[in-house]
């Protein structure tokens, strides 16, 4: 048994309000959403960050962006546009240490701009 949290939803040990799932991904929504569509898409097999190899093995990314399209569409917010985001590292803000590709979107988000 596995220590990550995002396993453990994958699995449905921990409850989440999943909005896609297929067999290589789960897609469910932030708990802490930064805009009013904030849904997380990770691979359904343990892949640590974007960094590791096994990022690039069947298809993971592929599948992430796939789905990632298809929630933005069910979340209606495919026509006016939305933000795609992987952090990697603690300068990054990657808290969790299972890849995950953010879809942000129901609102203008503007530039994104380094402080």
């Amino acid at each position: 048994m596995t220590d990550c949290i995002f396993c453990k939803i994958v699995a449905g040990e921990i409850p989440a309000d999943v909005v896609f799932k297929n067999e290589y991904v789960t897609a469910f929504r932030d708990i802490n959403p930064v805009a009013p569509v904030h849904i997380l898409v990770v691979p359904n097999r343990h892949v640590d960050h974007i960094r590791d190899d096994a990022a690039f093995e069947d298809d993971v990314l592929k599948e992430m962006f796939r789905a990632a399209n298809e929630v933005a569409h069910q979340a209606g917010i495919a026509g006016s546009g939305y933000r795609l985001l992987i952090n990697y590292g603690p300068d990054a803000n990657l808290v969790v240490p299972h890849l995950h590709l953010h879809v942000i979107g129901g609102r203008p988000l503007g530039p994104m701009v380094a402080r």
